[in-house]
């Protein structure tokens, strides 16, 4: 009889959780993919019993959120997890939460679950994953986009300049945190084949062969591509797939209040940097993850490091504006490589 007093229960959130996405701001279902969910180009809903459940860790805001919704798109269940909610902040101090995202989830045609989680912290992680195994008895997709690490980049300091607790919050908030929910989590996963792990990160393996002009930041975002190549060869004999993933210049929150623009006018923010004009929304990297988690052949990625434009051309998505921008080819080519070619060509 449990089963069936779980899916009561999910209903009745599911019901309540509606009520409150009415008085979601138009803007915010505009930025994550809600407002017009015949875009999406992933619709993969099934019956109730074969709808995946996914963790995205890390789903406050950015690309975390995005990934959330996207994945609700496809009639998933999905926890969302972070640090802030509607009660308490974290020590990045934005106004966007947990709770909104799940919100999100459920509006995009999803079950948006917030579980606040300090990912840092091995007893909440664990008490998470367990709380998934009782109401769902399965997680068939993991996303680790963990991160809150904005404020501590020094960008050209040397590392010996930087102070060490500073350079270490970062690495613990960045590697550390995901090292942990994957140990609680891939038992979880491993149980049904299927199962997909996706590491998101800044950069490829190919740019980030390159310093990123800062050394714990350098660290912190090449990890999550390792941890990917190694997770792959320890879950494919479960029948799992590992894969990191990284948008392209993306318009964040954050990066569109510190060009001083919004969604609706972002292309003003090309006059303070030109390289934004190859920028991408984070509905992009959302519907490359659901991509992903929706292919089922997706086995064949294993390992890899991929980037939201390449699997835009693979499975022909396109962001917000009907564009497919690959901005790590105008990076590696234009702004680094010095091939004279405006941004469109790369949308």
């Amino acid at each position: 009889m449990r089963p069936c007093r779980y899916r009561a229960e999910r209903r009745a959130g599911h019901l309540k959780i509606r009520q409150k996405v009415s008085a979601l701001p138009a803007r915010v279902g505009r930025t994550y993919g809600t407002a017009h969910r015949e875009d999406s180009s992933v619709n993969d809903q099934g019956t109730p019993e074969d709808r995946r459940v996914a963790l995205v860790a890390g789903a406050t805001r950015g690309a975390g959120r995005a990934i959330a919704v996207q994945l609700g798109t496809t009639g998933a269940t999905v926890y969302v997890t972070g640090r802030t909610t509607r009660e308490r902040p974290s020590e990045v101090g934005r106004p966007e939460t947990i709770e909104e995202t799940a919100e999100l989830v459920t509006a995009a045609g999803g079950t948006g679950i917030a579980v606040p989680t300090d990912h840092l912290r091995p007893e909440q992680v664990e008490a998470l994953t367990r709380r998934i195994d009782r109401e769902q008895g399965r997680l068939d997709v993991l996303v680790n986009d963990i991160w809150g690490g904005e404020h501590l980049i020094d960008f050209h300091t040397k590392m010996w300049d930087i102070g060490l607790e500073r350079g270490l919050r970062m690495l613990r908030l960045g590697v550390e945190s995901h090292i942990v929910t994957s140990h609680y989590a891939l038992p979880l996963l491993i149980r049904r084949p299927g199962g997909l792990v996706v590491e998101v990160t800044d950069g490829t393996a190919e740019s980030n062969k390159n310093y990123r002009e800062s050394f714990y930041y350098d660290l912190t975002k090449y990890a999550p591509i390792r941890m990917a190549q190694a997770i792959g060869e320890e879950i494919k004999e479960f029948g799992g797939t590992a894969v990191s993933v990284t948008p392209g210049f993306l318009r964040s929150e954050q990066m569109l209040e510190h060009f001083g623009v919004t969604e609706e006018n972002w292309r003003d923010g090309v006059k303070t940097e030109p390289v934004f004009a190859i920028s991408e929304t984070p509905v992009f990297v959302g519907r490359a993850v659901a991509a992903l988690a929706t292919d089922p052949d997706v086995a064949r990625w294993n390992g890899r490091s991929l980037s939201s434009g390449e699997l835009a051309r693979v499975y022909g998505f396109t962001d917000t504006d009907g564009s497919r921008p690959d901005a790590w080819g105008y990076i590696s080519e234009v702004v680094n490589g010095g091939k004279d070619a405006p941004a469109s060509d790369y949308r």
